[in-house]
């Protein structure tokens, strides 16, 4: 078993050099630029660049990108987060008439929709998530439809208006092994997150739901098959594991880089317990590879 930390590490500890694998494959060609203007004309946000993936390029450059409504400015300070940390003001409520222009503009086949903590909105923002399905479906019938949604503080009679809207996919992120949740996800629960992904599927029996992990802040293998049982548990079908990269020194520093066999073997290990997709592999992110996860594809 591997040893685990006596306490969380410093935000301001170096951590390990990123291993060669860890390669950003810079791309910012037409398709690229043509979704940057789209976003910026019609004043929207994307997960891409608030979180700084690193897939920004490729995904970009394919014409996927995923959305980040509900503003830019979260009102939770995760360890491991990028978006900016603060008070929101007001609520867009054209929002999601913009986003669906900009889905059908770019001609989107699969569509993502995730946001930031709104902590200080009683229903935490579903009503915008739930207006955003209803603008793409009409504006662009066929069109796969993907939710990433915070944990709305437990707000279950929330919860059910978003699943009423039945996206195709339904997302919500696990993020870390429970003993580490007060410093990588302050304020989240590990057992709310569960009670999450379990009263989707029991809403929804047959809508796809969707977790993910990230690795390399301390966590055990050990520690990773229990969140991965746990998520079986609670019939989640669709997994995604990717290494934890620290955004800047403020951070929550890496303890450990996966090597791509890790991963693979994280992915064996997953699929024998019956995740019906696993996306597992050191750039992997939550929208990653997301349209080859539709349910007809699943």
């Amino acid at each position: 078993m591997e040893p685990l930390p006596m306490a969380h590490s410093s935000r301001t500890a170096p951590g390990p050099k990123p291993p060669p694998w860890i390669k950003v494959r810079l791309n910012t060609g037409a398709n690229y630029l043509q979704i940057q203007d789209l976003m910026r004309s019609q004043t929207l946000h994307t997960v891409c660049e608030e979180a700084l993936c690193p897939n920004i390029y490729e995904c970009w450059e394919a014409r996927t990108a995923t959305f980040l409504i509900l503003g830019d400015i979260c009102t939770r300070n995760c360890g491991f987060c990028a978006i900016t940390t603060g008070r929101p003001t007001g609520l867009d409520l054209l929002e999601p008439r913009r986003v669906a222009e900009t889905t059908k503009a770019m001609g989107l086949k699969h569509v993502v929709i995730t946001s930031v903590t709104r902590d200080d909105l009683p229903d935490g923002g579903a009503q915008i998530f739930v207006g955003c399905i209803e603008e793409i479906r009409k504006a662009l019938p066929g069109c796969g439809v993907e939710v990433l949604i915070p944990d709305l503080m437990g707000n279950w009679e929330a919860l059910s208006t978003i699943v009423a809207a039945a996206p195709d996919i339904f997302n919500h992120n696990t993020e870390s092994v429970p003993r580490m949740y007060s410093w990588v996800r302050p304020k989240a629960q590990y057992t709310r997150t569960m009670e999450l992904l379990r009263r989707v599927k029991q809403q929804a029996p047959s809508m796809i739901t969707k977790s993910g992990i990230m690795v390399g802040l301390g966590e055990s293998r050990e520690e990773i098959h229990q969140v991965l049982l746990d998520m079986r548990e609670n019939l989640v079908d669709v997994l995604t594991v990717g290494q934890y990269l620290r955004p800047d020194m403020k951070h929550l520093p890496v303890e450990k880089y996966y090597t791509p066999e890790e991963f693979h073997e994280i992915k064996v290990e997953a699929e024998a317990l019956g995740f019906r997709h696993v996306e597992s592999g050191p750039l992997v992110r939550s929208s990653y590879h997301a349209a080859s996860q539709i349910p007809e594809r699943v």
